[in-house]
């Protein structure tokens, strides 16, 4: 397993509770990685329960989101309850990401076969007669050691090495926009448990609660924009979130003082028609790369992870070329299965990402009406917000 992110994780997870030995190479030496996503959809909760770690997690500490919100211009166009979905998981939760990969790693420790290496990474691949057969790595000291397996996996997130690597096909999307990230405390009278998205024309802001009680801030800037941002120095910052959010005034000033405490997020998405070939598979992002909007990438990588878990146990017990054909079927009908949920979520996002940049007069009011037609219409939002949030559980009897 390359990778030791949510995807890699919960494989390693399901195939060590199997029964199989698996080795994950992860290259930072650490789970506290900031700006990371940290949304997980109701869907992706539900999966943790599943999993065995929810408990765990929650213990720990996670915030549960109620509602979100969507305003144009200083006014609410658009609100969802998630109290109102029939799941037995109906409210999408915020983690923190170390909480989340500690959690999957220590549970995965409990089985003999599981094997976290942190501090390595990934130079090459090993292939004979066209299948690769293991990887090249090099260790936290610098050693330079080789690991055989029966079927590497490429869970190395967006910039993936595996799929360069790999030489499979893949079409890489930029977006015409970046996004600035940064974090502040979250104020007195700023509800703690919804989603916000706030727009002015071509300009919008998402607004994420965070645990223990912070807000997690993205603002959207014209690709490659940072360097024309920072001209302005952090009060030209302040004044882009004054804009959409002067409420935060007060607060993002005190915290947030330079550029240190921001981070820009590169915007694409990568389509690989191909995950996989003899002896490798992509999954989560380093298959299928999504955009930030409504916190899909965490989802489907744990999604994804389990998925595959459970396609290979029988593949991994066979031995031979029998087995390595099954492997690769296996890898086949794991791409069949989630392919078209991911196709959905992507649909979606690249909907909205075109929304938000509308920012001529007549599209603008275009937006606005369909969110509060949205917002008059249970059954029309629903539809919408199921498509994002609710794709994997079975709707509960009424």
């Amino acid at each position: 397993m390359v990778g030791g992110g949510p995807a890699g994780l919960a494989l390693a997870l399901g195939l060590a509770g199997d029964g199989h030995e698996v080795v994950v190479l992860e290259q930072s030496p650490r789970f506290d990685r900031s700006f990371r996503g940290e949304s997980l959809s109701p869907d992706g909760v539900w999966l943790l329960d599943r999993l065995g770690v929810l408990d765990n997690i929650v213990e720990r500490g996670a915030l549960v989101v109620e509602r979100l919100e969507i305003a144009e211009n200083g006014r609410v166009v658009m609100s969802a309850d998630f109290a109102d979905y029939p799941y037995a998981q109906r409210y999408p939760m915020e983690i923190p990401q170390p909480t989340l990969l500690a959690t999957l790693a220590e549970a995965g420790a409990a089985y003999p076969g599981h094997d976290l290496r942190q501090g390595t990474k990934v130079t090459g691949l090993i292939e004979q007669d066209g299948r690769v057969t293991g990887v090249r790595y090099r260790t936290a000291d610098g050693d330079e050691r080789e690991l055989r397996a029966r079927l590497v996996v490429g869970a190395d997130g967006r910039y993936s090495k595996t799929r360069e690597l790999s030489g499979l096909a893949y079409d890489k999307q930029p977006l015409e926009r970046d996004v600035v990230w940064l974090r502040m405390p979250r104020p007195d009278g700023w509800p703690r448990a919804c989603y916000r998205i706030r727009l002015q024309g071509a300009r919008h802001g998402l607004f994420i609660p965070t645990h223990p009680d912070d807000i997690r801030i993205g603002f959207n800037i014209p690709k490659g924009g940072l360097k024309e941002l920072r001209k302005g120095g952090i009060e030209q910052l302040h004044r882009r979130i004054d804009e959409i959010a002067p409420e935060l005034s007060n607060g993002l000033r005190e915290s947030v003082t330079g550029w240190s405490g921001t981070t820009v997020l590169d915007i694409f998405t990568v389509a690989t028609p191909q995950w996989s070939r003899p002896g490798l598979t992509l999954m989560g992002d380093a298959a299928h790369t999504l955009t930030p909007i409504l916190g899909q990438g965490v989802n489907h990588a744990l999604i994804d992870g389990h998925t595959l878990a459970g396609l290979l146990d029988r593949p991994l017990r066979a031995t031979g070329r029998r087995g390595d054909e099954l492997l690769h079927t296996a890898a086949l009908r794991f791409q069949h299965q989630r392919e078209q949920a991911v196709r959905i979520s992507r649909g979606l996002q690249m909907r909205q990402e075109k929304a938000f940049t509308y920012g001529n007069q007549l599209a603008v009011a275009g937006r606005s009406t369909l969110y509060r037609v949205m917002n008059r219409s249970r059954y029309l939002q629903k539809r919408v917000l199921c498509s994002a949030y609710f794709q994997l559980q079975p709707e509960l009897a009424r």
